[in-house]
């Protein structure tokens, strides 16, 4: 919010909902723990289930709508304005995501799609509160290709094994997201370039120590014959689908 008598270029770092300290930090930190854990020794593995990844993207979508309005804290014009740019953000950028499948690959998946989604909710985040329809439709429309070629680089090109592409579509998108804010000059460059630089720093330092602390006391990859039966076998004793009964 603007101090008393303020214009945006006269604040500190925008991130209305959390766009720096949820999504930057949360793709940092994927990041670093997947380059110090090493990649898996199967990564071909497909999607578990694509009708499961929809559901869970369906719902996080209209959870999405709580933190992004919630954090107007009021029930008023600015919270549902929120709601309202999250939410055509997040359809723009599933359309882009899938556009952009279809044109790269020839097809366009369900699970690229909801990941688009995902990728459109984490940009607009820290923008929501500020931004108004148009440019939520920019925002969601630059998501969706953006945050594409960012799983393309990290998974191809530095063979990096980020599973659930954290980096690449919270990481990226939320980076996008808080500096959209300065390009649409509602924050200064260098508030919305120094939150990123400074909280990004905070991230690595603390997440290389607190994983050098888990190292020290318990490993922190199962052994090879763990991993190739999966987790739920090995360390539960259960599997998630029994199909021979």
């Amino acid at each position: 919010m603007l101090a008393e008598g303020g214009s945006p270029g006269e604040i500190g770092g925008r991130d209305f909902a959390g766009g720096i300290v949820v999504h930057e930090t949360a793709g940092l930190a994927a990041l670093i723990i997947a380059v110090i854990l090493g990649p898996r020794r199967n990564r071909t593995t497909p999607p578990h289930n694509p009708g499961f990844v929809m559901i869970g993207a369906a719902m996080l979508w209209v959870g999405w709508f709580g933190f992004n309005g919630g954090s107007q804290l009021a029930a008023d014009g600015g919270a549902a304005m929120a709601m309202t740019v999250t939410h055509l953000s997040a359809a723009t950028a599933s359309l882009t995501w899938a556009l952009w499948e279809k044109i790269r690959f020839g097809k366009a998946s369900m699970v690229g799609l909801v990941t688009g989604t995902i990728a459109g909710l984490a940009s607009i985040t820290p923008a929501s509160g500020f931004v108004g329809p148009v440019q939520a439709l920019i925002i969601g429309a630059v998501a969706g290709v953006l945050c594409q070629e960012a799983v393309f680089v990290i998974r191809n090109k530095l063979n990096i094994d980020d599973t659930l592409d954290v980096f690449a579509v919270h990481g990226v998108g939320g980076i996008f997201g808080t500096l959209m804010i300065a390009l649409f000059g509602l924050g200064t460059w260098a508030a919305q370039l120094g939150g990123l630089v400074i909280v990004g720093a905070f991230t690595a330092v603390v997440t290389f120590v607190l994983i050098k602390v888990v190292a020290a006391i318990t490993p922190l990859r199962v052994d090879a014959e763990t991993e190739t039966n999966g987790l739920d076998l090995s360390v539960h004793g259960e599997r998630a689908y029994d199909m021979s009964s």
